[in-house]
């Protein structure tokens, strides 16, 4: 049973990615399921777009933990996690646009640990000098890693613009000199 309920949520992400106004029976039909199917494991869509913001913040905050060690300065750390971010927001982007729907508040709170935990590397790189004081941690850290959602949701195959360039634009919001944040982009493979 688990690998239907895995399959199904790996094909509802991919579905609402396409449409976010993707109904059941949508996400039945890509599963190769009836919808009795889908409804026997997320009763209400309400359920499977919780279940999909649950998997997506597990996964964002597994790389957060890897990358954002107290032992990395926290510029290098910033530029870890985005670069290793960078394959999932692909993948649960479509949750920037349910976030401003009538998910909101549920996505919101389900995100409030990754963004905690943001906030406070970001409050650390600025008290370490190496990120700007121009906007409290927690905003200058909510601005940052939403460019990432935003540069994901604008690579279109005919642009290529990639980690890196995700990267670099979250360093340099953050206020990471422009030849410090070239450095550590050049670091990542």
């Amino acid at each position: 049973m688990t690998d239907t309920k895995e399959r199904i949520l790996d094909v509802a992400i991919e579905v609402l990615g396409k449409s976010p106004d993707a109904g059941m029976g949508d996400v039945a039909l890509a599963a190769g399921v009836v919808r009795r199917t889908v409804y026997g494991y997320f009763p209400s869509r309400s359920d499977l777009v919780l279940a999909l913001t649950q998997r997506a913040v597990g996964q964002i905050a597994a790389v957060l933990a890897e990358s954002a060690a107290a032992h990395k300065q926290a510029d290098a750390a910033w530029a870890d996690f985005i670069a290793r971010l960078w394959p999932l927001t692909h993948r649960y982007r479509v949750l920037v646009a349910l976030r401003r729907g009538e998910f909101g508040v549920d996505i919101h709170a389900l995100l409030r640990p990754v963004e905690k935990t943001l906030a406070e590397l970001v409050e650390r790189g600025q008290v370490g000098g190496v990120f700007g004081r121009h906007l409290p941690a927690d905003v200058l850290s909510q601005v940052a890693w939403s460019a990432v959602f935003a540069i994901a949701d604008n690579d279109l195959p005919s642009r290529e613009l990639g980690a890196a360039a995700a990267t670099m634009t979250s360093l340099l919001m953050l206020g990471v000199p422009e030849p410090r944040a070239k450095v550590l982009v050049e670091r990542r493979p």
